[in-house]
């Protein structure tokens, strides 16, 4: 009835689309990248490039932490939250947006 090669599920092999996208999903959360630790040192830098772009309006290039691929902006800082620990960044022409200072990875003008 069966046979011992188990030719019988050798041609039943077929991936549902539904399937196929659950695998890519897991191969592609397998190789995301975890967020570098930062000194304080560091830390420090980029705050201090923060607030000269923040008093000068000069332009500064951040790089923002994400788990695929981390994200290069250039951006002149707006405002300064301490609080919530975040900063306002102006892209262009109504182009605004709040990045946490924890999310930022490097920081160069």
């Amino acid at each position: 009835m069966f046979s011992e090669g188990n030719d019988l599920w050798e041609s039943s092999r077929i991936i549902i689309p539904e399937h196929k996208e659950a695998y890519l999903k897991l191969m592609k959360d397998r190789q995301r990248g975890g967020k570098p630790e930062l000194d304080d040192q560091e830390i420090q830098l980029i705050e201090q490039k923060l607030i000269e772009s923040y008093n000068t309006c000069q332009p500064i290039t951040l790089v923002v932490f994400s788990p695929f691929d981390d994200e290069e902006l250039t951006c002149v800082i707006t405002s300064i939250n301490t609080a919530r620990r975040e900063v306002k960044l102006f892209r262009g022409e109504d182009d605004y947006s709040w990045i946490k200072l924890e999310d930022i990875i490097s920081a160069s003008i």
